[in-house]
């Protein structure tokens, strides 16, 4: 078999981009001061308090470069980290926590929207639900301002080391069937463990083939 024939690992792709530098760069608390447009950028959302932090700390072999908290709603800002010049990571603020004050709640709505809808590097956002519960209506809701923008996204469960093993096959087939309603989700459900490591590197290798096929040239991965 030539080599030209031969099908990209993914998985050691993904290790690859992964295992290398990762460094906090910008916090943006207004869409009016986000960095200038760089390198792709792939981003997460979800619910308050699902595990975004604690999942982009588990891609990156990091314990504490995201920030986490058991407080929900701690995240305000768009937090990006550099991911060794390949690719940006941005984490988002978390919606739908009912003890935030309410102009603060809309105005990181405001954000998150302003930023979805006018970001040409951003690839693509993963919607981080909680695996133990399923989709609710605030994912929903905001799956379909991202369907509104055109924004391509992908569901991810997270805290699926709380899931019991016989009910994830039928938790990952609701959530897609749950999917079918959304014109932008991609048709893929991915079942993670922040605390486990379960899903990581599918979820790395998703990123890595995402970059090499619609990233560009600059965000190649090298063999």
């Amino acid at each position: 078999m030539s080599e030209a024939t031969v099908a990209p690992d993914w998985t050691e792709a993904g290790r690859k981009l992964f295992a290398g530098s990762c460094e906090f760069i910008f916090a943006a608390a207004r869409s009016d001061g986000l960095p200038p447009v760089g390198p792709p950028e792939i981003a997460f959302a979800g619910r308050s308090n699902v595990g975004k932090s604690s999942l982009v700390n588990a891609l990156t072999g990091r314990n504490s470069l995201a920030r986490t908290s058991r407080t929900p709603g701690r995240t305000q800002e768009l937090i990006f980290f550099d991911l060794n010049g390949r690719a940006r990571l941005v984490d988002m603020p978390g919606y739908g926590y009912a003890a935030v004050a309410k102009s603060k709640s809309e105005s990181w709505g405001e954000l998150a929207r302003d930023y979805l809808r006018g970001r040409p590097s951003l690839l693509r956002v993963f919607v981080l639900v909680d695996g133990r519960h399923g989709l609710k209506e605030n994912d929903h809701e905001t799956m379909r301002t991202l369907d509104a923008a055109a924004v391509s996204y992908a569901v991810v469960l997270t805290k699926g080391d709380e899931v019991k093993a016989a009910d994830q096959s039928a938790r990952i087939a609701s959530t897609l069937e749950g999917l079918r309603k959304h014109v932008a989700a991609y048709p893929e459900v991915i079942l993670t463990s922040a605390r486990t490591g379960d899903g990581v590197a599918e979820l790395r290798a998703h990123v890595a083939r995402l970059l090499a096929e619609r990233g560009g040239s600059r965000t190649a991965i090298a063999g």
